[in-house]
């Protein structure tokens, strides 16, 4: 039985120290797109209170307006984890744990960056629209971005498994 932190062989000429550290870069490059796009939200969200409008919102709109601050907030601190886990295994020689707990972090925190894209949306389509806005806007992201995210590469993945 094989070891499922075990690296898999990938077809390169590379070391199995060469896949992880390959591994290891590509997760970062990924986290980095993903920080881009939870701090141009956070930072959005962070200036709305203090717009003269904000005043005006009413309980269900204030308690979306928080819970995208907080999913947000817990966004980035998923996508810094991994750098946490990093300082703390550096030269540890535990790169695949590290390597295969980044990529399960990751997953989680596209997650994060999916639902704080809903949420937010959400919130603007109601403010401006009206809450049938709102709910049908967040309804309409939340199934597109479960088939861009969880159904595509789950087909890909099938379709490449038949080659």
């Amino acid at each position: 039985m094989t070891d499922p932190e075990a690296p898999q062989r990938s077809g390169r000429n590379e070391t199995v120290e060469e896949q992880m550290d390959r591994n290891w870069m590509e997760l970062i490059q990924e986290l980095r797109v993903l920080q881009t796009g939870v701090q141009i939200l956070a930072g959005f969200l962070l200036t709305l209170p203090f717009q003269s409008r904000f005043e005006s919102l009413d309980d269900y709109q204030v308690s979306l307006y928080l819970a995208n601050v907080v999913l947000a907030a817990l966004t980035t601190a998923l996508i810094l984890l991994p750098v946490s886990v990093h300082r703390r295994l550096f030269r540890k020689r535990l790169k695949a744990t590290l390597v295969s707990s980044a990529d399960r972090i990751t997953k989680v925190a596209l997650g994060g960056v999916a639902l704080l894209s809903v949420g937010t949306s959400s919130l603007v389509f109601d403010v401006a629209a009206g809450r049938n806005a709102g709910l049908t806007a967040g309804g309409a992201l939340l199934a597109v971005l479960i088939v861009l995210l969880v159904y595509v590469p789950i087909h890909l993945h099938r379709q490449a498994e038949k080659r």
